[in-house]
């Protein structure tokens, strides 16, 4: 049975990973890419998403721009230190598609009408700043009865940050919104942390077998994941990674979750909520093991995967 997704998505190098990765899989549909702010201007997310869909000759998948600021408007941080200034390594491409291919419907009106469409059918992966999905959820607060399943990358649960001393940058983009998502999305709801994916990361060893494949695909990705490479590397780097040196594809965790009915292997039940005044901790993920939040609705906290078979869906994403 085909699996029907929405991609929400920042599209940054490691979000290009997980599209590519949805769209290797046979089991999967995808029914549109919708876009956010976060790793680099909403512009060139656009572009950067229509030059991945390129690459793999799936340009007849639609694209939607969302919004360019998180809800409060207080923009203060993106990740072209790590993903290059154009989200996709500063790699130029002459002949990438143009933004006269997007939609004319904005992204949050596509969730909605998307998901409205096929009631119970969808799943939602968001890999970015949750701005969109938050105002979805504003806009029609009965989205969620209607979503099979929402799939986060995001967050943290061990109060480790990679942005502050305790924010996960997709969460610390736009912090009010991750609130309203995780506390309005009370569909089956999976979440792909920060510290989850570090323990989940690969060897580089496998990085450079990966992208040794022969194929046009794996070109373009040796290229555009250059730049982060060499920042992956760095110690200063390496030392987020919480568990040690690795490759972390931080977004492509989500996507395998939504897409791999035998990934996980290990999980937790627990609500959960974000902070949104602390000084150190503002964007923190919360989990509340003892029931002071009161919620009825709790998420699937991802813990460990069949690395194998992660290894594969990446390995397949650039055939």
């Amino acid at each position: 049975m085909m699996k029907k997704l929405i991609l929400d998505v920042d599209t940054g190098v490691d979000d290009a990973q997980a599209i590519m990765m949805a769209l290797a899989a046979p089991n999967v549909e995808i029914l549109g890419i919708t876009c956010t702010h976060g790793n680099t201007i909403l512009q060139n997310i656009l572009k950067n998403t229509l030059r991945v869909l390129k690459v793999c000759n799936r340009l007849d998948i639609p694209v939607y721009p969302g919004f360019n600021e998180p809800l409060l408007g207080r923009k203060v941080h993106v990740a072209g230190d790590f993903h290059g200034k154009d989200g996709l390594g500063d790699v130029p491409d002459p002949d990438a598609p143009g933004l006269q291919l997007l939609q004319e419907m904005n992204a949050v009106q596509a969730i909605i009408s998307i998901v409205s469409k096929y009631p119970g059918e969808v799943s939602l992966v968001a890999t970015g700043p949750l701005t969109n999905l938050a105002l979805a959820v504003k806009m029609d607060p009965t989205l969620p009865t209607k979503l099979k399943g929402l799939y986060i990358m995001g967050g943290n649960i061990e109060s480790r940050g990679n942005t502050t001393a305790c924010g996960e940058f997709n969460f610390l983009a736009d912090p009010e919104a991750a609130y309203i998502v995780l506390d309005c999305y009370t569909c089956p709801t999976t979440i792909a942390s920060w510290e989850f994916s570090c323990r989940n990361s690969l060897p580089w060893s496998f990085c450079d077998t990966w992208l040794a494949q022969k194929t046009p695909k794996a070109r373009f990705m040796e290229s555009i994941s250059a730049h982060t490479r060499k920042i992956a590397q760095t110690d200063r780097f390496q030392k987020e990674l919480v568990a040690g040196p690795g490759f972390n594809t931080c977004d492509t965790y989500a996507v395998a979750a939504a897409i791999c009915d035998n990934l996980v292997t290990e999980s937790e039940e627990v609500a959960v909520t974000v902070e949104l005044e602390g000084q150190h901790t503002r964007g923190m993920m919360v989990l509340d093991y003892i029931d002071v939040l009161h919620k009825k609705h709790k998420v699937t906290i991802l813990k460990k995967i069949d690395i194998e078979v992660f290894k594969q869906l990446l390995i397949n994403a650039l055939k």
